[in-house]
């Protein structure tokens, strides 16, 4: 299917054909890693620059979505069985921000109940695996209600919603690597949705990849990350940033399909450091990595000249660390490293463990 015809906003604009009804339906959804980053954004919710992203497969939220058909509209939120008032009313902004695309979202109420598999605050984007999920069960509600399958592919009209509610989480409706942001790189790219890059040009030394999440600090950031993306509206730097993210997918294309590791490490780690850089000559500056956060990074690169391995890392936008590195023989030797020396610098000893396949 030729990707270029959906790129009008129009396109994802929904109809006053429904039958409603009362249901009840579940989705799961993964998180994901950024390994050329996102930051600086547009209204509304249209990246600086594009970004592409490992799937996680073991990190994910599970939601189930119960619709009442008929009644006021309200929402009410429940996080691994707490309820969750200020989520409660994020999402009920989402939804009315969102009608048009649903025009009979508003048309009742409904009771969320969401799980991560995984810690919170562990670096871990829950809100790209949460409103991913969230997505998932309202288009799934509007094939029941339209009773004909969309005019555009599920999956992308799901992106399209989750970008409203998380940037990132447009991302997390493909398996393996993915793309956000229109980029001359990748065919049908588009700053309104997510699409899936394509397999066949990726080197299967980066198909089968280890992603360990060490919690250096577990608890909230001093900035969020929506203060940080608007910093970068006044950042001296930022329209640098956003041409480098353009040059580095020109370079990351042909990286991933020579099969080149070293050349993908420096990337992957450059990409990771240039986005703390530009928290750090925003106006504010910020620091969100930790002292354990640098440690480990000095750690990493000295085991990797030593020994040659292929460990590396990569950050999001807090002091967390994902480890990353390949299905190998020898990646037995990296894990013991991880333990003996890494682990030691997280808050808790907090690891999570995950896998990037496809």
């Amino acid at each position: 299917m030729n990707t270029d015809q959906y790129t009008n906003i129009n396109d994802f604009l929904g109809e006053e054909y429904f039958t409603m009804k009362d249901a009840t339906v579940s989705a799961s959804c993964p998180s994901n890693i950024a390994l050329i980053k996102y930051w600086g954004k547009y209204e509304p919710q249209l990246p600086a620059n594009p970004s592409i992203s490992y799937t996680l497969n073991e990190s994910r939220t599970n939601t189930e979505m119960k619709f009442v058909s008929g009644n006021q509209f309200s929402v009410q939120t429940f996080l691994s069985g707490k309820e969750e008032p200020g989520f409660s009313k994020k999402i009920e902004k989402y939804f009315t921000s969102i009608a048009q695309y649903l025009p009979w979202i508003l048309k009742g109420s409904y009771i969320i109940t969401t799980e991560n598999t995984f810690p919170h605050s562990s670096g871990i984007a829950s809100s790209a695996s949460g409103f991913g999920a969230i997505a998932k069960c309202l288009m799934e509600l509007d094939g029941l209600f339209s009773g004909k399958d969309c005019n555009i592919p599920v999956n992308r009209k799901a992106s399209f919603l989750a970008r409203l509610g998380s940037g990132s989480a447009c991302r997390s409706l493909y398996d393996g690597l993915v793309v956000w942001g229109n980029t001359r790189e990748v065919g049908g790219s588009s700053d309104l949705f997510a699409v899936p890059y394509p397999t066949s040009e990726v080197h299967e030394v980066f198909r089968s990849f280890n992603d360990w999440i060490l919690l250096i600090h577990e608890g909230a950031k001093s900035v969020s990350s929506t203060v940080g993306h608007g910093l970068m509206n006044s950042n001296p730097y930022a329209e640098r940033r956003f041409r480098e993210a353009h040059e580095n997918f020109e370079q990351l294309k042909s990286i991933l399909k020579s099969g080149d590791m070293p050349a993908f490490i420096r990337l992957v780690e450059h990409e990771a450091l240039t986005l703390h850089a530009m928290m750090m000559v925003s106006e504010p500056a910020f620091i969100l990595m930790k002292s354990g956060t640098l440690e480990v990074i000095n750690k990493i690169w000295d085991f990797r000249k030593e020994t040659d391995l292929p460990l590396f890392f990569t950050l999001d936008a807090g002091a967390n660390v994902h480890l990353l590195f390949p299905a190998t023989l020898q990646e037995d030797k990296i894990k013991e490293f991880i333990v003996k020396e890494l682990v030691p610098h997280t808050q808790n000893g907090g690891v999570v463990k995950d896998v990037m396949k496809f």
